[in-house]
């Protein structure tokens, strides 16, 4: 099938190019910006005739910002071929589904989705994506669209284009409204974030990273969820109840702050749950630091979260932000947040892949009515072994004798780890030949 993605050269767009050519779509890009060489980036084609490509389309994707979306459907709907399917991915859903089933042809399928997650998540799976399918106007293309989606692990949830966009105006708009005025308010009072991050605790850490995370983003994507209609209800209750705070606290009302706070937690409901979910999400992050502090003269891996780059020594000091790192007599000073520690697996299997290993082989006699099998598997749990394989067994005079080949690891002294070896098979009941 063919997928023509209008704003295929964004990075929402980009993303979406990879997963349709991934599950073999033959997907086709454009972009106001007529950026030809992330097409070549990402092996597609550029429409370069946009009306052709259009008529030649099973699928029409919008990915475009959510203020030029009606604009793009009016232009892109009536061109569409008859049995095709036209969709958006816009995080407002009144009026981009109303542009598509008013401006394309009734032979055309509608389909409005807001995947509820950016760019930077490397997959699908478990994250949620909301449909809302044109009423009468979505038999056959739904059920493929969503059977892809949750073949690849995505949580499906399907609600009216009004109904979505009034739980957005909270979800994403209210969040997002109080993340940013927490940004602009350390700007108005001059705060030094960086130097609070010496004095914080769990919670306001996470907070910190919540808000950091909204402004580093693209700050025309969130102006553009505050523009939802239903927004402004929401904007109004929150600066009421700001205010409201504010001058409870202005007349020293400890009661009526209490009696507010008491109301909020019962309309919330189960508090008792979300309290052990930001439990659970604060002691995650005390285990992983304090992994690294009993890390500390051992040899352990970090791989950096956004290069890649393994980073291989002794841990030598921990604080509460950077980790320090030693290997041949050079340190590395790295910061925790942008760094994940390996596990003991994971750095057999870095070290299996990118040292310069040695091999060893090592003839023995076994123990009559021992497993050749069984020893392996005690040989490949030794210090400095990569792997051990049987490459040759043979009897000679009822006694069995095999032939081990040890994979020893290049930072390991290869003649230390065979002596060793062989003291482990001696002390097992063979018999070096």
């Amino acid at each position: 099938m063919k997928i023509l993605i209008i704003g295929g050269t964004g990075e929402t767009g980009r993303w979406f190019t990879k997963f349709y050519k991934k599950h073999g779509f033959n997907v086709v890009i454009w972009g106001f910006n007529q950026r030809k060489d992330i097409a070549q980036e990402l092996d597609v084609s550029f429409a370069d005739d946009l009306d052709r490509e259009i008529k030649t389309s099973d699928i029409v994707m919008i990915s475009v910002p959510i203020n030029i979306t009606e604009k793009t459907i009016k232009e892109i709907a009536p061109k569409m071929p008859t049995g095709s399917l036209l969709m958006d991915i816009t995080s407002v859903k009144t009026v981009p589904l109303e542009a598509m089933v008013g401006y394309a042809p009734e032979d055309v399928e509608i389909l409005g989705s807001h995947p509820m997650f950016g760019p930077a998540i490397p997959d699908i799976r478990g994250q949620t994506v909301i449909f809302t399918p044109a009423k009468g106007r979505c038999s056959r293309w739904f059920p493929i669209i969503r059977k892809l989606y949750e073949d690849n692990g995505a949580h499906i949830e399907i609600m009216d284009a009004a109904q979505h966009d009034r739980m957005m105006a909270v979800v994403q708009g209210l969040t997002h409204f109080a993340c940013i005025s927490i940004g602009s308010a350390f700007r108005e009072l001059e705060f030094d974030v960086a130097s609070s991050r010496r004095f914080m605790s769990p919670m306001y850490e996470i907070m910190l990273d919540l808000v950091g995370r909204i402004l580093a983003q693209n700050p025309y994507l969130y102006a553009m969820i505050q523009m939802n209609p239903e927004v402004s209800n929401v904007h109004r209750a929150y600066i009421d109840q700001c205010n409201l705070m504010a001058e409870i606290v202005r007349n020293g009302d400890i009661e009526s702050f209490v009696t507010l706070m008491k109301k909020a937690s019962a309309h919330f409901g189960d508090t008792e749950s979300a309290l052990r979910r930001s439990e659970k999400l604060i002691n995650s992050k005390i285990a992983e630091h304090e992994e690294l502090v009993r890390s500390t003269g051992h040899e352990r891996a970090l791989k950096h979260i956004y290069s890649g780059v393994i980073h291989l020594g002794i841990i030598k000091k921990v604080t509460p932000r950077t980790v320090i790192l030693e290997r041949n007599g050079k340190t590395t000073e790295l910061l925790i947040e942008n760094v994940r520690l390996l596990d003991g697996k994971e750095l057999r299997s870095w070290k299996a892949a990118n040292l310069k290993n040695m091999m060893r082989d090592i003839s023995v006699f076994v123990p009559h009515g021992s497993d050749p099998e069984v020893i392996k598997n005690v040989i490949n749990r030794s210090d400095g072994i990569i792997s051990a394989e049987i490459i040759d067994v043979y009897n000679k005079q009822d006694r069995v004798s095999v032939t081990y080949r040890l994979m020893i690891f290049g930072d390991h002294d290869a003649v230390s780890v065979q002596k060793k070896t062989e003291t482990l098979f001696k002390g097992i009941g063979c018999t070096i030949r």
